[in-house]
């Protein structure tokens, strides 16, 4: 999961404040889940999720193209 919010994030071209901002959430939060080293409630998962436009389970298991 944490690769894939980064490269989501990346193609998208948003800074992590960007993003945190967006899901209600610090950038220390982002930056955790983006090391792994925090696992986000399913609310969380459900708010990143509808703010990329994606199914949440392209943020837990599909890596590759997100533009």
């Amino acid at each position: 999961m944490a690769n894939c919010i980064q490269d989501i994030r990346l193609a998208k071209k948003l800074t992590q404040e960007e993003l945190a901002k967006a899901v209600d959430v610090t950038r220390a939060t982002i930056i955790a889940l983006e090391k792994g080293n925090y696992n986000p409630s399913l609310e969380l998962a459900f708010r990143i999720a509808n703010f990329f436009k994606i199914e949440i389970q392209k943020i837990f298991f599909i890596k590759g193209d997100f533009r």
